[in-house]
């Protein structure tokens, strides 16, 4: 008779492999990375480029999604109290959502180049909020979302670009630049007078 000790080792080897075995071909669910700037600005009544990428290890195809939602941060706003779809593309077509941002609103990404950008044009003042994208691309379907915040504003209230910045920085350094060498030849003037006068003497 075979010992009661070898039947139970021999079952617990068995319903150990079957369980390696649905771990292995199931497997988790994998996770896809998306990324957004964090803040945009922009003038009233110019376009708005909302940059969005991925990384994901399958392969882009068909089946890969892109939800661009808003929520705006002005309390009398319709889409105040949670995110709104403006923009769903899937199947390689872009379909638009709310009726505000209907004709506003384009994808100008490339989803095979995992670019999943669009453009709002014109950006108005009530697009000022939150915009998150998010991407799924089976099996790749659970990561956070990426989150830009829209700030439409005067063109009085534009920052200035890093390029003026830099020009100006220049221009300074050479103005002081001039004033030194303008000093130091005076100062070279004086002296050598100085010591024609004191030769003469």
């Amino acid at each position: 008779m075979e010992p009661r000790w070898s039947k139970n080792v021999c079952m617990g080897v068995l319903w150990s492999g079957c369980l390696l075995s649905v771990i292995f071909v199931t497997g988790p669910a994998c996770a896809i990375t998306i990324y957004a700037d964090s803040e945009v600005i922009v003038q009233n009544g110019t376009t708005a480029v909302l940059r969005c990428t991925f990384d994901s290890s399958e392969v882009v195809t068909k089946a890969t999604s892109v939800s661009w939602t808003f929520q705006s941060n002005q309390p009398d706003s319709q889409y105040y109290s949670a995110p709104y779809v403006i923009l769903y593309f899937s199947d390689g077509k872009a379909y638009p959502g709310q009726e505000e941002f209907k004709h506003r609103v384009q994808f100008v990404g490339d989803i095979n180049k995992k670019d999943a950008s669009i453009q709002l044009s014109p950006a108005q003042f009530s697009d000022n909020g939150t915009f998150f994208c998010d991407v799924k691309n089976p099996p790749d379907v659970s990561g956070t979302q990426g989150r830009t915040e829209l700030r439409v504003v005067q063109k009085e209230s534009l920052p200035q670009t890093n390029t003026k910045i830099v020009i100006l920085a220049v221009c300074g350094a050479l103005i002081l630049l001039i004033a030194v060498a303008i000093a130091a030849c005076f100062a070279v003037r004086v002296i050598q007078n100085r010591h024609d006068y004191e030769g003469a003497r």
